[in-house]
């Protein structure tokens, strides 16, 4: 079929990529000249495990293209996938001016029949707002249209499987028409056994954020776990062990750590808390996850500050800028946070990261108190205190002997829990941890 992507992001390239992968004509339409340009020469702007390999595929195919031109995009097939951003306002609620851009350039330029998509993440009326703009623009024009939810589950560093791969589909539809076009477009997907579920639209729109926030909450938890192991001697890795056994709850997202990040739960867990309050709903567990999260770098630095007493004028090396691992993504990373704090103490930052380092050099630019590097181990060299940030798997697999001899001081604040404390005991580090003892 022909499909057309608007919005070139993260979600629109990893939607368009896969969906060409599975056989599909995909039209991606990006308002930024730069960034098509760079599309089709096969260059994904964001670093996203197995993304690049697909775009290639797909231009190489023929079956994968990109344009500015919206009109081109929206005459270009009878099925528009919206995914554009939805970034928060100061009071958390989700902005909608682009989608709501989307829905009247759709108006001006609809040439016949349309099924809008929206997989953007959008607060729960939104397909109903979508209607009426469409309905208000097109004026006496009298074109048919349907307008469906297709909330995106894709983890970053896990996007591309994710989208092939998924726990489900979840598809909100008002008619047959619309079900039966979202069915044949995830047939390739379905007939592989993955399941797909078909709702109204406003029980999809609330799917995502239900599956956002929940799983927010259940780090929160198991953080506020670790707090109280760290005061009576407890150790929240067996403790996390313990409960995951129970098919129940589950052992995943039950690592203690420095919290959540990154672009979906901080924003959807706002927007959400301010969704339920503008419908009169209690939101206090959401509002409880999302203040032990904000709590968890601050009980990091209290650690470093423990361990070095004085910040001022003290060297410290950066393991880790990403809000989680295999991804360059840094927004709301703790990274953030933490490099902010240590150079108003007046520290000097020794930071690497594999992926992550040229974003967050648009916003710290390197200086005489900011060090870049390109080597985990030159980054700790005269180091007197490590810090992780993120769990990138090498830092699990690096020479920990050769770390020790590199640092001026031998001491670690492991923020994700990467070591065993045991082992770094032995090894001769002065090592601290999230809700170990």
């Amino acid at each position: 079929m022909k499909l057309t992507v608007i919005g070139g992001g993260y979600v629109g390239l990893v939607t368009a990529a896969c969906f060409s992968h599975v056989g599909h004509e995909v039209l991606v339409v990006e308002k930024i000249p730069e960034k098509v340009e760079m599309l089709r020469k096969g260059e994904s702007p964001i670093y996203e495990p197995g993304l690049e390999e697909l775009l290639r595929e797909g231009l190489k195919s023929g079956r994968l293209d990109f344009t500015t031109d919206v009109k081109r995009g929206i005459e270009f097939s009878e099925v528009l996938f919206v995914c554009v951003g939805t970034p928060p306002k100061p009071d958390g609620r989700a902005d909608l001016s682009q989608v709501e851009e989307v829905a009247r350039l759709t108006a001006e330029y609809m040439n016949d029949y349309k099924l809008i998509v929206n997989k953007s993440t959008v607060p729960v009326g939104t397909q109903r707002r979508v209607k009426r703009t469409l309905k208000l623009y097109l004026g006496e024009r009298d074109i048919p249209f349907d307008v469906a939810s297709n909330p995106e589950f894709l983890r970053e560093g896990h996007a591309v499987k994710d989208f092939l791969e998924p726990d489900r589909i979840v598809i909100g539809v008002e008619n047959q028409r619309a079900e039966k076009i979202l069915r044949e477009i995830y047939k390739p997907i379905t007939d592989k056994g993955f399941p797909l579920l078909v709702t109204n639209p406003p029980t999809a729109e609330i799917i995502k954020y239900a599956s956002n926030t929940f799983l927010a909450t259940k780090i929160s938890f198991i953080n506020m776990i670790a707090d109280l192991c760290e005061r009576v001697g407890g150790d929240v890795e067996e403790v996390a062990r313990g409960m995951g056994y129970d098919k129940r709850i589950g052992k995943d997202f039950l690592r203690a750590g420095l919290g959540w990040g990154g672009s979906c739960l901080p924003k959807d867990t706002k927007a959400f808390i301010r969704i339920c309050e503008d419908m009169g709903v209690d939101a206090t567990i959401l509002k409880g996850a999302e203040a032990i999260n904000e709590s968890r770098v601050p009980k990091l630095l209290k650690k470093l500050e423990e361990a070095l007493w004085v910040l001022k004028g003290k060297t410290v090396a950066i393991w880790g800028l990403s809000f989680k691992p295999n991804t360059d993504d840094i927004r709301e990373a703790p990274s953030l946070r933490v490099v902010q704090k240590l150079l108003s103490e007046g520290a000097r930052v020794r930071a690497y990261d594999p992926k992550a380092v040229e974003n967050f050099k648009r916003i710290f630019k390197e200086g005489e108190d900011l060090k870049y590097f390109t080597d985990k181990y030159e980054a700790v060299k005269g180091a007197e205190a490590l810090l992780i940030l993120t769990e990138w798997e090498e830092f699990a697999r690096a020479d920990l002997k050769k770390v020790k001899n590199l640092m001026k001081l031998p001491i670690i604040i492991d923020g994700r829990n990467v070591y065993e404390p045991q082992r770094l005991k032995k090894l001769g580090f002065e090592y601290y941890s999230m809700g170990r003892s």
